[in-house]
């Protein structure tokens, strides 16, 4: 393999970071046993702070190892327009209006199966929850998709005093569902997304080659972790005295989620509408509550952070997947998803000439089943953890028991894509 000494020390600092990634519960714990200094220590167990942290460390790198425009030029190249996109789809998505108008829909829903049954609510909405949400991703984007899921299980399950096991293996379940959830489309999976027009896979192909093993797997981990943790479910409260939605502000707060989804590849449009839509919120108060800003800004730079790492990467990743066939791309590719982002990892591999259809099936299925087993996989992941991590020890998610909860359900992904 060529490498340049930058890359050879940005891979250094990608690992750096990489395992940074799996000792934020250990930074937490400093911040309760060192408390003079806790607020650093609560700064490097911010899962969302550490790619953006360490592509710091690397810019200066680049700077003391060349000089100043050439850290700047290599900035300027990158294209941001997924975190810039995550952060505006995340603020909309968890606006009060759309949380209530997809928590209603979903409450209807377990209504309907529960017709002519006498059992509690709780497990058939975690069932849909789990198993109809991710599937929305592959319409409005797995980042919205997973916003949306994320809100719905704070109420229903995490807001609750929960078990290590309901906690971990609810988010394994729903990080592995969210990031198949959207390869119904070629839009809405950001590692689809990156080789959709290159090998012109429309929205029919993906659904013909991906839409049905999605279904049943996602459907699987679902039934499987409500069957498991039905006893432990609590049935939300009904609350007589809560406003009734206002049908005008939701349909206003729907055209900006459809608005910024239609122009996902557009930041400064996208960008646009999201202005106009907290300007919107800030001028009728009412029906709102406040819009999750930090936790949105937060992933951002998460995300952002990644881009700037994973960019020189290339220089060991690429020949990997030129040397594979396509039944070890597959496996070789959802391992190193674990490892970084798979939108990254099928980028590089689009830039393999003269690969076989069976190639790049393989490598797409299994970079999305295995965006599930770390924070880093799938872009939509860090959106999740903001939301959810107040609820988790020490306000910090283990990586290690992520990846434990996560295998199970990726194992499930794993015999329906490759038997079916």
């Amino acid at each position: 393999m060529n490498f340049t000494p930058t890359e050879l020390g940005a891979s250094i600092l990608f690992a750096i970071a990489l395992v940074h990634t799996f000792c934020t519960s250990y930074f937490e714990g400093l911040a309760k046993k060192l408390p003079k200094h806790a607020g650093l220590w609560h700064l490097l167990g911010e899962v969302e702070i550490v790619f953006g942290f360490w592509a710091a460390i690397l810019i200066i790198f680049m700077w003391l190892a060349s000089d100043l425009e050439t850290a700047k030029r290599y900035v300027d190249e990158r294209n941001f327009t997924e975190p810039l996109f995550v952060f505006a789809i995340m603020v909309v998505a968890g606006s009060k209006p759309v949380l209530d108008f997809a928590s209603q829909l979903l409450r209807g829903l377990t209504s309907v199966a529960q017709i002519g049954f006498r059992t509690k609510a709780a497990p058939t909405l975690y069932f849909f929850t789990l198993g109809v949400t991710p599937l929305l991703g592959s319409l409005i984007t797995e980042p919205a998709a997973m916003t949306l899921a994320a809100f719905l299980l704070r109420d229903l399950v995490y807001r609750h005093k929960c078990s290590q096991a309901l906690l971990f293996g609810t988010l394994g379940v729903l990080f592995v569902n969210i990031s198949i959830g959207g390869t119904l489309t070629n839009f809405a999976a950001p590692p689809v997304l990156m080789v959709a027009s290159t090998w012109g896979w429309s929205s029919g192909f993906m659904f013909s080659n991906f839409g049905l093993e999605s279904c049943i797997a996602i459907l699987i981990n679902a039934l499987a972790a409500t069957v498991l943790f039905r006893h432990q479910l609590i049935d939300p409260e009904i609350k007589h005295s809560q406003k009734k939605l206002s049908i005008v502000t939701t349909l206003i707060h729907l055209l900006f989620l459809i608005g910024i989804v239609s122009f996902a590849h557009d930041p400064v449009i996208f960008m646009w509408l999201l202005l106009f839509f907290i300007g919107y919120t800030t001028a009728y108060p009412k029906h709102q509550s406040p819009l999750i800003l930090r936790e949105a800004l937060l992933v951002g730079f998460f995300l952002a952070g990644l881009i700037v790492l994973g960019g020189l990467q290339r220089w060991w990743l690429q020949p990997i997947l030129e040397n594979m066939s396509p039944t070890a791309v597959f496996y070789g590719s959802l391992a190193l998803t674990a490892i970084t982002d798979n939108a990254a990892l099928t980028y590089l591999g689009s830039l393999v000439s003269d690969t076989s259809p069976e190639f790049k099936l393989a490598l797409v299925g299994g970079a999305v089943a295995g965006g599930g087993l770390t924070v880093i996989a799938n872009a939509p992941n860090p959106a999740g953890i903001a939301i959810l991590r107040a609820y988790f020890p020490n306000t910090a998610v283990s990586a290690g028991y992520l990846l434990l909860a996560a295998l199970p359900p990726t194992l499930v992904t794993i015999l329906v894509y490759r038997l079916m």
